[in-house]
């Protein structure tokens, strides 16, 4: 019986130590998360699971679970770069977490024009690269359009449109307040980002980290105990896709 207990204590604390080292690992380095919705469309899909460097931006409370730390803004923080995928809390519910491209900094002007993304009253430039079809969030098939856009200074990433007439595709000019910041999804015309009221500008305390590789995707044809068709479901093309 003395074994016995001591192999039960011992085995608690080896689980102690476990879920305290990966407590302190998703909180200070990386921490996974999947994609549910297909805002991010065609850079992120519906069922991929990603890395996000927590250390990449600092810290704030929202780096930790529940917002356990006594943090009022960011500790060694450092400023994201216009286009990078970040992981966010929404402003005004921050249980829920969001992941959009950054599209203004703080003190920027942003506008949207037929579709056409404008900073500082600046156009940004993007390319046509492909026309197809997809289900909108109602099931409904769209002709879409594919575009590279290129931020000044910055490497391109891809964006899908199924018109330059939908939703926010004329908005007025935002100005980025200080210490804020503005998203907009790649699907630009399926995305709730900061051009709607519900999400705004969100403030530089809400952001969780950068989004960096994709480490498992899956289509959802095959259900957990469906194994023989794992192989078919799994996107094995995009694991260890970095993400840009």
């Amino acid at each position: 019986m003395r074994v016995a207990k001591n192999s039960f204590g011992e085995l608690f604390k080896t689980l102690m130590v476990a879920g305290s080292i990966a407590i302190i690992f998703r909180s200070i380095f990386f921490e996974p998360f999947n994609i549910p919705s297909g805002s991010m469309i065609p850079t992120l899909l519906v069922g991929d699971y990603l890395f996000v460097s927590k250390y990449s931006y600092g810290y704030s409370k929202y780096s930790f679970p529940f917002g356990v730390m006594p943090i009022n803004d960011r500790v060694f923080d450092n400023s994201p770069e216009r286009g990078d995928v970040i992981v966010f809390r929404k402003p005004g519910d921050e249980t829920i977490d969001y992941i959009k491209r950054l599209v203004g900094l703080p003190n920027d002007t942003i506008q949207v024009k037929e579709g056409i993304l404008f900073i500082n009253g600046k156009s940004v430039n993007r390319i046509k690269t492909n026309i197809g079809k997809m289900k909108d969030i109602n099931g409904n098939e769209k002709i879409l359009t594919e575009y590279k856009e290129i931020f000044e200074g910055s490497n391109y990433h891809k964006i899908l449109e199924y018109s330059d007439i939908d939703n926010f595709d004329d908005t007025i000019e935002f100005k980025v307040p200080k210490d804020h910041f503005f998203f907009m999804g790649d699907n630009r015309d399926n995305s709730r980002d900061s051009r709607s009221s519900e999400v705004g500008f969100v403030p530089k305390k809400n952001l969780i980290g950068k989004a960096q590789i994709i480490f498992f995707s899956h289509d959802n044809s095959a259900s957990f105990y469906e194994f023989w068709k794992w192989h078919k479901s799994i996107r094995f093309s995009r694991i260890g896709e970095a993400i840009k």
